[in-house]
């Protein structure tokens, strides 16, 4: 026997209907690269975007078809958030920060037919429209007043096109399991992989993000997302923001400025914000400097990388609670998350530590297993660590482009998983020291060493060695580089804090770490650079 509830498509069209009811006069506010801050509401929002799904029609893009975005976090990329795919088109989110031969496969593996385009990345597509004949149409994004001089074939303008179009549009009932968004990996191995999210994988994600215990967004939340849009929809929040009424803030380019970002930060209330660890530590390092405060901004998420203890504890110092979050493009992106519960402030200072490193509970609706290398399932002991796989409504199941199917989602992390249920990546399984037949945690000596105050970013990666097949070499960049901590300073502040014998063989000092384009310490570069090391 079936139950007798209606047949309700979960589709990224009804978090518009919802938030016109709730919050229509709540603010989306948008900084641009010239200090400008454009205001307007979420019922102008979408009133712009019925007439976007009308340009679309009128540049024949067909159902189905993915559209390209190169784009910062401001009004007119959450336009496309909804128009595209709420008009039965898939909005294909570019990361412009990877290599340009990169973006150039993305486009043309994706087969986008048309490009929207800030005019900040139109000359990278210059550069690259002789490998994109597939591409119909390039659209720039902003006024008539700011189109440049251009090479590309008809680039039109955006403002243009919506003054144009109709003001009235009849959004289609789509089936929830229809695609709605495609975002591809940052391809450090290979090329990158197509992730291809639905309507209803959208919209649950929201919904069990905004669950209290996890990112728990709430209406009178003033949230600024300075994750880029293009990191897997900024981690959800054009949705999620608008699925509770929340005001959303919109950073634009200048997300490394800290200075910007503190002033945005102020003058508009926020009191949620995401991002990397190094726009935290930069942010940080900036209100130490100058002795600003951050009044209204209570909570934070973390996470596209490992974050040390000391930037939690330093955020901490200025009212913010920075908590973990941890996910994957495959994962829509969050799979857990660790929201600072009241009991965290019973445990000594070095459990606490440990508590507040750990990457979360997983979401309702997010299932894990950690196996061994026989791919037996290890017990949720918060000791044993081993492959970390994942199950659920809005994990991949397959590649774009791809025939695949899986049970499981490998996510090539090593993890524990406590009786409490909080997961911690001790390491990538590809980043791995296996010294004498033991496996050392990279992610942990990173994390105690970056506590040290000389020591701007830390990194360790296996390097060969002749007796015990893997030594662990530590890189650093030091705060002053007149006044870097020698390797034995660096072992006796690491001593006690990780088992002895993980303590690094060496270390090694550059004035910056190679990084991917999605912020992360590339340890595949680190690896390559030091293949011929000669220990000492």
């Amino acid at each position: 026997m079936q139950g007798m509830m209606m047949n309700f498509n979960l589709g990224i069209a009804a978090i518009m209907r919802h938030t016109l009811q709730i919050a229509a006069d709540t603010e989306i506010v948008s900084l641009f690269a010239d200090g400008r801050v454009h205001r307007y509401n979420y019922r102008e929002a979408f009133a712009r975007a019925r007439r976007l799904a009308n340009v679309l029609e009128t540049l024949d893009i067909p159902p189905g078809a993915r559209v390209g975005t190169l784009a910062w976090n401001d009004h007119r990329h959450f336009e496309l958030h909804y128009a595209v795919p709420c008009s039965g088109r898939v909005c294909h989110t570019i990361n412009p920060k990877l290599f340009p031969e990169q973006i150039g496969y993305i486009i043309r593996h994706a087969q986008d037919d048309v490009l929207f385009i800030d005019p900040q990345f139109i000359p990278l597509v210059e550069d690259l429209q002789g490998e994109l004949s597939g591409v119909r149409h390039f659209v720039a994004l902003c006024g008539p007043e700011e189109m440049p001089a251009s090479s590309l074939p008809n680039l039109l303008c955006y403002e243009t096109l919506l003054d144009q179009a109709a003001p009235t549009y009849a959004w289609p009932e789509l089936d929830e399991r229809q695609a709605c968004g495609l975002c591809y990996t940052s391809g450090t191995t290979g090329n990158p992989k197509g992730v291809l999210t639905s309507h209803r994988s959208a919209v649950l994600h929201g919904m069990a993000q905004n669950m209290a215990d996890n990112v728990g967004l709430r209406a009178l939340d003033v949230v600024m997302p300075m994750v880029p849009m293009f990191h897997v929809n900024a981690w959800g929040m054009p949705y999620n923001a608008a699925m509770v009424g929340a005001k959303l803030v919109l950073p634009g380019p200048r997300v490394g400025d800290a200075a910007a970002m503190v002033k945005l930060i102020k003058d508009e209330a926020v009191t949620f914000s995401l991002a990397v660890p190094t726009l935290w530590a930069n942010i940080g390092q900036y209100l130490e400097a100058s002795g600003q405060k951050l009044p209204s901004l209570k909570r934070a998420v973390t996470g596209g990388a490992a974050c040390p203890l000391a930037l939690i504890q330093a955020m901490g110092r200025h009212g913010v609670a920075l908590e973990n979050g941890w996910g994957m493009t495959e994962l829509s992106p969050m799979g857990s998350y660790n929201r600072q519960q009241p009991w965290y402030a019973e445990l000594d200072e070095e459990a606490r530590g440990r508590q507040l490193l750990k990457s979360g509970r997983a979401l309702f609706g997010v299932e894990m297993r950690i196996l061994d290398e026989a791919g037996l399932p290890l017990p949720h002991d918060g000791q044993a660590a081993g492959a970390l796989q994942v199950r659920g409504p809005w994990v991949r199941n397959g590649y774009y482009g791809q025939e695949m199917s899986e049970d499981w989602f490998d996510t090539g992390d090593v993890a524990t998983i406590d009786p409490q249920g909080y997961m911690q990546i001790t390491d990538r399984i590809k980043d791995v020291i296996k010294s004498g037949g033991e496996w050392i945690c990279s992610v942990e000596i990173e994390n105690a060493v970056m506590a040290h105050p000389q020591v701007a970013e830390a990194a360790v990666i296996g390097v060969a060695h002749p007796r015990w097949s893997e030594r662990p070499l530590l890189v650093i960049v030091p705060r002053q580089p007149d006044a870097a901590p020698s390797h034995q300073e660096l072992m006796t502040f690491l001593d006690g804090k990780v088992p002895r014998w993980w303590l690094p063989d060496a270390s090694e000092r550059l004035a910056e770490l190679p990084h991917t384009a999605t912020g992360k310490v590339s340890k595949k570069t680190l690896r390559e650079r030091y293949t011929d090391y000669a220990w000492p």
